[in-house]
């Protein structure tokens, strides 16, 4: 379990070695879950990437999910976002997205700490662009207590792209990697800032996104 920090820790150092052109971003995100029965529950949230140094809504992410929980440790869902992209230069991309995703956690010790796997399917169409392109995420997040009331929180997530299309070319495209904390605000309510690192695969220089992420979870 101590090894899952220092592997991600690993992780960035590679990725910022490899990088040749660097951004600072700031992220913020808004995740509200829904309890419709001990069974179903909606998962609602809203993204928003100011990148370019921060200066500009680079990303506006707004997804949706339904999801049944199979058991305690283990639920599928599936769901649809709509993605605006709004790069300098280029013009904005239109995306809409479906998705399928299975959730397992894999450890769950009685002091709190957890280990959880996303395993997400994508489908992406943009109205800019024919086709459609698949991408396969795989996500591992660490939870540990740090003190009564905080938690380490880490995870890692690459994702792979399945096919060539016009806006992918297949294969390793991204890589995220997490550090923060969880402070819980109220009863089922918690904010999570962290450093995420994601690192950009292209046909030129790779680039690496520096960002200050900043996510608030509430579940009713």
């Amino acid at each position: 379990m101590r090894l899952f920090p220092c592997a991600i820790a690993a992780s960035l150092l590679a990725t910022l070695a490899a990088a040749t052109e660097d951004d600072f971003n700031i992220w913020l995100g808004q995740f509200v879950t829904i309890n419709a029965s001990d069974a179903i529950f909606v998962r609602v949230e809203a993204q928003e990437r100011f990148t370019n140094d921060a200066g500009r809504l680079g990303q506006l992410l707004l997804r949706s999910l339904v999801a049944y929980r199979v058991d305690r440790d283990a639920n599928i869902g599936a769901g649809y976002a709509f993605i605006l992209t709004d790069p300098v230069g280029p013009g904005a991309l239109n995306e809409h997205r479906f998705y399928q995703e299975l959730n397992i956690r894999l450890i769950g010790t009685q002091d709190g700490v957890t280990l959880d796997s996303r395993t997400r399917l994508e489908q992406r169409m943009f109205e800019e662009r024919g086709g459609t392109a698949w991408r396969l995420r795989q996500f591992v997040q660490l939870r540990a207590p740090i003190s009564a009331a905080l938690k380490l929180v880490s995870y890692s997530e690459p994702f792979i792209e399945l096919d060539q299309t016009g806006v992918q070319r297949g294969g390793l495209s991204l890589w995220r990697n997490f550090v923060g904390v969880s402070i819980p605000l109220a009863r089922r309510v918690e904010l999570v800032p962290g450093y995420l690192n994601q690192h950009v695969v292209r046909a030129g220089p790779d680039r690496t996104d520096h960002t200050a992420n900043v996510n608030l979870f509430m579940t009713f």
